[in-house]
């Protein structure tokens, strides 16, 4: 029997999103085999997190830094970084517990630390090289440069160099699809070592679990009617625009159809600006198309102002910050009856992969994570449609999902889930992050050394860079 590993996840925000549901799901699974491990954050906030790491399924250590999430909306990566140093220092001191090994994600800056001073194996499992999201829009093949000011370039520069030399530190790197781990070789040159692709996996059994229907958050989001479900954060990049959009023009098409609705859902954090604009421009699109719709948050805290909501069965419904059991109503319900994953050049996409494990047919853009996760063609294997961004060609697409037969339905429900299964499950994730692990515990603990000076350094410069340009 393999003696079990002391693990330690170090992550910046735990939070609701696709990163923090993998990390979850990943410290859910390597308990299961016999791992001990525990969850350290900069951020987690109890009535914003998944249920797991508030209930105790999960131990999370917060420790909370004393540094701003930005300074007038700016400077987020830089005080990122000083945040993660600071946990990192918490991780250091000589009376803090003991690990095998750790798992970092998001933010390597802190990897050479742990190796040169705590002498600790470290696994860092790369989502996207942050340097891309920062300086332009990625397609594949082509980075397309944004217009970015002289001075933001200084600013961005130390912070790239630390990225990838940080990163090139760790004994074990993963990525989270092939389509990351092409983008990571190519942007990342200095590296040699090529990421080892572990899908994020997901726990089946969640949403196999019964529902409770007579629950009030549970009645508040579910209906008969037939239902299109979007679940993405409430950010500009995630494109729910084209959801919207796409609903519009569909309806004239499937007139047998004479009500339909589509629920946008995902995480909503008012300390972004972001968020709310996001969610303010989605609101004035469906009024755009003459869409009535509700808003339906768990938090009065948002204090959102009046929007001339439609008191009952709204075309679209806007939940925020969903719990766990509404999001498995909505993916259960039998009147849902497709996914929506907007995002183009998504790096993988965890949302497809719920759906599949619910049987619900995606319709997702033919970029990025989602062309590996979801099966487009043959039509005999199919477990959903890829289409290019544009609404015109997601309400065909849309119509065709919508007027499946019982029959083709339930076949493509069947392959759905045995993919989500045997592809993406929370068994054959942790299986191949405990590989990872051990893999990084037997190359020994790393050797001593000076490298952790150099990256001071390189943090110091990238400081005073940024103070200058401040």
């Amino acid at each position: 029997m393999s003696i079990p590993l002391r693990v330690a996840f170090i992550h910046p925000d735990l939070g609701i999103g696709g990163a923090e549901r993998l990390v979850v799901d990943a410290a859910i699974g390597l308990q299961a085999l016999g791992h001990p491990l525990v969850i350290y954050t900069s951020h987690h906030d109890p009535n914003h997190c998944f249920e797991e790491t508030r209930n105790g399924q999960v131990a999370v250590r917060h420790v909370i830094p004393p540094f701003p999430r930005s300074i007038n909306g700016k400077f987020h990566i830089l005080f990122a970084h000083a945040k993660q140093l600071h946990l990192t220092l918490h991780l250091l001191w000589p009376w803090a517990p003991k690990y095998d090994v750790y798992f970092v994600d998001q933010l390597s800056t802190c990897v050479p630390f742990l190796r040169a001073i705590g002498r600790t194996p470290v696994v860092f499992y790369c989502h996207f090289p942050d340097k891309l999201l920062a300086n332009g829009e990625f397609v594949e093949g082509n980075l397309k440069k944004k217009r970015v000011r002289l001075l933001k370039r200084l600013y961005r520069w130390p912070m790239d160099w630390l990225e990838e030399v940080t990163t090139r530190q760790a004994d074990v790197i993963l990525s989270n699809s092939n389509f990351t781990a092409r983008v990571f070789r190519s942007y990342f040159p200095s590296i040699r070592q090529t990421p080892r692709t572990v899908y994020p996996g997901i726990n089946i059994s969640v949403y196999e679990t019964p529902i409770g229907a007579t629950d009030p958050d549970i009645v508040a989001v579910t209906s008969d009617t037939p239902t299109l479900l979007s679940l993405n954060r409430f950010e500009k990049k995630k494109n729910a625009a084209l959801a919207i959009a796409a609903f519009a023009k569909l309806r004239p098409r499937v007139p047998e159809f004479t009500k339909m609705r589509l629920v946008l859902a995902g995480g909503y954090d008012p300390r972004l600006e972001d968020n709310m604009q996001t969610l303010y421009a989605l609101i004035d699109l469906a009024r755009a198309n003459s869409l009535t719709f509700n808003v339906i948050t768990p938090a009065s805290s948002l204090k959102l102002p009046p929007l001339n909501m439609t008191p009952t069965g709204p075309d679209v419904l806007f939940l925020l910050n969903f719990s766990t059991e509404q999001r498995t109503a909505l993916l259960t319900a039998p009147s849902t009856r497709a996914l929506l994953y907007t995002p183009a050049n998504e790096h993988f996409g965890i949302v497809p992969v719920e759906a599949m494990a619910c049987g619900l047919p995606v319709l997702a853009c033919d970029s990025g994570g989602p062309t590996e996760s979801t099966v487009a063609a043959p039509p005999a294997e199919r477990t959903g449609w890829l289409c290019a961004p544009d609404a015109d060609l997601w309400a065909e697409a849309l119509t065709e999902m919508v007027r499946m037969s019982e029959e083709q339905r339930t076949a493509l429900s069947k392959r759905a889930k045995d993919r989500a299964r045997n592809v993406f499950g929370m068994d054959a994730m942790a299986a191949r992050l405990e590989e990872a692990l051990r893999e990084a515990v037997e190359l020994g603990p790393p050797e001593g050394g000076r490298v952790w000076l150099f990256m001071v350094l390189g943090f110091l410069l990238a400081y005073f860079i940024s103070s200058w340009v401040l």
